[in-house]
Parts: structure tokens; sequence; C-alpha cells
């Protein structure tokens, strides 16, 4: 029988143009047998190119880091796929993850690239998955997060969780038993069609939220009107006013327009004059307002 050729490695260094690589969002098959074909870099090089990036800022030396663990990222990827989302999206999301690690990496911290850099893909992957697996955001808090990845695992059955089973579980994972309750019913709910499935005829159909969240009292054409009469009313009552003296504008002001209406006793305080006084003022500026510009 005659031998497989020898399958021929890429070199560390080698661009993704010079390997004629698709991104993970074109073929993914092709990309990830491309990046196997990257050969693994030995302990001398890798500290050589991280020295290179930490102390010189060689870029070249950073892609060429970043191209020999991207096969890492795909395994790494790969534990995620029971979260119903796009492989490739995964590998790109941790991809980033590699290439902050990589900026950051100390090589005088004694350890291997990965070591340090699974931390960061993870970090990107894990974001990503909370952005896009449900559309409303179902973990926020640190504790949250920590039950939105491990709480599956932790389940020994498809039923509701047990309290024994809520107490362990919040010890292993040191939060509390209200958290882990109120995560069971997050991951439990499903992300509800705002309308209808086209051709669903079923009872079902009644129920999407776009068939009972309509408000039928807001007419849009009804509250443009109204507001354009409130924004006209207030045009022609400010006009009003700028007709009248200054006590009299005042007294109107302060009597109802103001935050912190005064009562008459006190504009009669305020200006020297009786109560009795301040009230036949107040009629003769209203009157003059209803005369000059009639409101509805």
């Amino acid at each position: 029988m005659a031998k497989k050729p020898k399958k021929e490695q890429i070199k560390p260094g080698t661009s993704l143009q010079e390997m004629d690589i698709a991104s993970p969002g074109g073929n993914l098959e092709s990309y990830i047998n491309s990046i196997h074909n990257i050969g693994i870099l030995s302990p001398e090089q890798e500290r050589k190119l991280a020295e290179d990036l930490y102390y010189n800022d060689d870029l070249d030396a950073a892609r060429k880091l970043v191209m020999a663990h991207l096969r890492f990222v795909v395994y790494i990827a790969k534990t995620y796929s029971g979260y119903g989302l796009s492989e490739a999206d995964l590998i790109q999301e941790g991809n980033i993850g590699l290439m902050k690690a990589v900026r950051r990496f100390n090589p005088e911290v004694g350890v291997r690239l990965i070591s340090f850099a699974v931390h960061w893909i993870k970090a990107e992957i894990h974001e990503y998955v909370l952005r896009n697996w449900k559309i409303v955001k179902i973990a926020t808090t640190k504790a949250q997060r920590k039950l939105f990845f491990n709480l599956r695992s932790k389940k020994k059955n498809l039923g509701w969780l047990t309290e024994d089973e809520i107490k362990s579980i919040s010890k292993d994972l040191g939060v509390k038993p209200a958290e882990v309750r109120e995560m069971e019913k997050r991951l439990s709910g499903l992300d509800m069609s705002f309308d209808p499935l086209e051709g669903d005829e079923s009872d079902d159909a009644n129920y999407a939220p776009a068939q009972y969240l309509e408000d039928s009292s807001a007419n849009p054409s009804e509250i443009i009107e109204k507001e354009d009469d409130s924004a006209l009313n207030t045009t022609q009552l400010y006009e009003a006013l700028k007709q009248l003296d200054d006590r009299s504008r005042d007294i109107i002001y302060d009597r109802w327009l103001s935050d912190q209406k005064l009562t008459l006793h006190e504009l009669a305080d305020k200006y020297g004059i009786s109560a009795e006084r301040v009230r036949q003022i107040e009629q003769n500026a209203m009157k003059k307002v209803k005369l000059n510009f009639p409101l509805d």
C-alpha cells in the first residue's frame, strides 16, 4: 500500500491571507482544518515572541502568537455548543479574547500563554452567550452569571430542583438559595414571538403579545392633535401674560403657574396689600387674558 503523503505543516508565522483561511463565519470546516495545520510553538519560541511583543511592541510577534493558539479557541468554543448559538460566532468571540490575552501577557510570569489566555477566551464567550441566549438579559450580577453557566450541569434531572438540591448548589457555588430559585425560573422560561407565526391558526396564536398588548385607546392622530393643542394653548397663555403689567403677571404666575403656588394671603404680604385687593387684581388679569387670547 502506498503511504499517504504527509500533511504539510504551516509555520506559526504564516498570515491568514497567505494561508487563504476562511473566517469562522464562512466555511467553518475549512477554517478548523487550516488552523490545525499551524505548528505549535515550543516553550522557547513562545517566550521569545512574547518578549518581543512585551518589550518591543512587536505586532508581528503578536500575530504569530495568536495564530499558534487558534486551535485552543476552537476547543474551548465547542464546550459551549449546548446554548444553541453558532459555533462560528463562539469561535470568533473566543478569538477576540485570545487577542486581548496576547496583548496583556507578561512572559516574566512563568506560565504558558494558553494557561493565561483561557480566562480571557472564556470571558468573551461568556459575554456573547449572555447577550444572545435570550432577548431579555438573563444574568447581570456575578452570582447570576455563575449560576447561568453551572446550574444546568448540576441538575440531576429535568424536573424542578428540590430544596435539598437548592441548598447544596447554593453552598457549592457560594450564592443564596433564593438566587438559585430565581435562575432556575429564568432558565426554564422561553422567549415568546411578538407576532403569531405565519399560517398559525391554532388557539396559541391568540396569545401572541401582538394580540393583546395594543392599546386601542391610543390613537396616534388624536395624541398628536392633543399635543399640538396643548402647545398652542401654552403659547397663547404666555403671549397673553406679556400684555399684563408686572404685578398682575406675577400674581397670575404665583397663583396658577408656579410649582409652589402662593395663597391670596401670602401674596397680600408679598405686595403689602389686602387679600381682597389681590383677588381683584387676579380677576381683572384673567379677564384680560380671556379677552385678548381666548383659550379652548
